[in-house]
């Protein structure tokens, strides 16, 4: 059989290197806004998150929503929600992401507690799914299917 990287290149996916925390949480660099940022793959998580914190940094328009989140721990937390906002991981790019904004404290002080690097958000399954994600974890790349495959 064919090298899985080959295969799904051939079928317009884009590659995208994972990282491996100290937690072996996986983290991928990604641009929202045109601003990079770290962000944890959370294939259970429902929605892709941004920290309350960094909200501003990501030049995010949000208002007043009625999900409520739950994580790690915390539940029922307030949120904002974003629309129309651009993200890009690696090659892939997504024109007008809803992405849900709300307090990441407890990630970051769980990640910090582990001497690992805070990370500014959550990418989620809106996107994994969307995007027909593929995880490899043998060659630690992430497949995102691109609308169009590349030239």
């Amino acid at each position: 059989m064919r090298n899985l990287k080959k295969v799904l290149k051939n079928k317009g996916y884009s590659i995208i290197p994972l990282i491996i925390s100290g937690t072996n949480h996986l983290e991928v660099n990604a641009s929202i806004n045109g601003i990079s940022g770290r962000f944890i793959l959370d294939t259970g998580a429902s929605n892709t998150c941004v920290g309350v914190d960094k909200a501003s940094y990501f030049k995010l328009v949000s208002k007043d929503s009625k999900i409520k989140a739950a994580g790690a721990g915390a539940t029922d937390m307030e949120t904002l929600v974003s629309t129309k906002n651009k993200i890009k991981i690696g090659s892939w790019i997504k024109q007008k992401q809803k992405i849900v904004v709300f307090d990441l404290v407890h990630v970051n002080e769980a990640l910090k507690a582990h001497k690992c690097l805070p990370v500014d958000g959550i990418i989620g399954a809106d996107i994994l799914i969307k995007c027909k994600a593929v995880i490899d974890y043998a060659s630690g790349n992430l497949f995102l299917k691109n609308k169009k495959k590349p030239l």
